[in-house]
């Protein structure tokens, strides 16, 4: 399932597709705030709605989304959509990726493996486990740790709104790296406190993206959606088709 809009079916707009893909204890409607800037600007915006139970079934759900569209597409990803971008966008539709306060695993690595040298997420203690192996995140987690720089109205939206997530997921592994041959941006969040800012700058170092930094909690397409949706219209002006120079090693 997904959240589409619909816009009028010519040549132009049919070649300017961005598809986002949201993470962890989210839904397609946490791109809402961004949404409308980038339609305003021409583009078909689909924003996928992962159920979240393993990473196959979400790549899967993402590849079904690029399917569906005509011409070249610009892949974005939050958190645990990170992930989901980078086994998915060696679609050959796919132009470029975007990464939004995202895990940026390389081939082999799972999420334990990147997160193991950066201090542990304060929010560890507000997962709640539900007896068939997925995560939710309590009130004072999502509060305090994943959009704690959102009104609180808007914080008990998300705590609503938010998906069930295979607990699984932290120790699967990534079999495809689309970042090592598609062009790369990356937003690295300041203030999160979900995925610590400095494992956030490796990875951004290590894949070569242009970047830029917020001062923002986990989610800055909700607290910044202004400067979340101008770089992600920077990257789609700027992405190609053609693939970048290979990138090999690590730091």
């Amino acid at each position: 399932m997904t959240l589409t809009t619909v816009l009028p079916q010519d040549d132009a707009l049919a070649r300017k597709n961005i598809v986002l893909v949201h993470g962890a204890w989210a839904d397609g409607s946490s791109w809402a705030r961004i949404i409308p800037s980038l339609q305003a600007k021409g583009y078909h915006v689909v924003a996928v709605q992962n159920p979240l139970t393993s990473l196959e079934d979400d790549v899967a759900a993402t590849r079904q989304a690029i399917a569906r569209l005509d011409g070249p597409v610009l892949l974005v990803g939050h958190s645990w959509g990170g992930v989901v971008i980078t086994q998915a966008g060696d679609d050959p539709k796919v132009a470029g990726l975007v990464y939004v306060a995202a895990w940026v695993p390389d081939e082999g690595q799972t999420m334990k493996d990147l997160a193991k040298d950066y201090p542990p997420s304060p929010a560890g203690p507000e997962f709640r486990p539900d007896g068939a192996g997925f995560l939710t995140l309590s009130r004072q987690g999502m509060h305090q740790h994943f959009v704690q720089d959102l009104p609180p109205g808007d914080r008990e939206l998300v705590y609503a709104t938010q998906g069930p997530w295979a607990a699984k997921n932290f120790e699967t592994k990534v079999s495809r790296v689309a970042w090592k041959t598609k062009p790369s941006w990356n937003i690295v969040a300041a203030d999160d406190h979900m995925i610590h800012p400095d494992q956030q700058r490796f990875q951004a170092r290590r894949m070569k993206a242009t970047t830029i930094e917020v001062k923002s909690g986990h989610a800055p397409m909700l607290s910044e959606p202004d400067k979340v949706a101008a770089f992600i219209l920077q990257a789609a002006g700027q992405a190609t088709a053609q693939p970048k120079a290979a990138v090999t090693g690590n730091e």
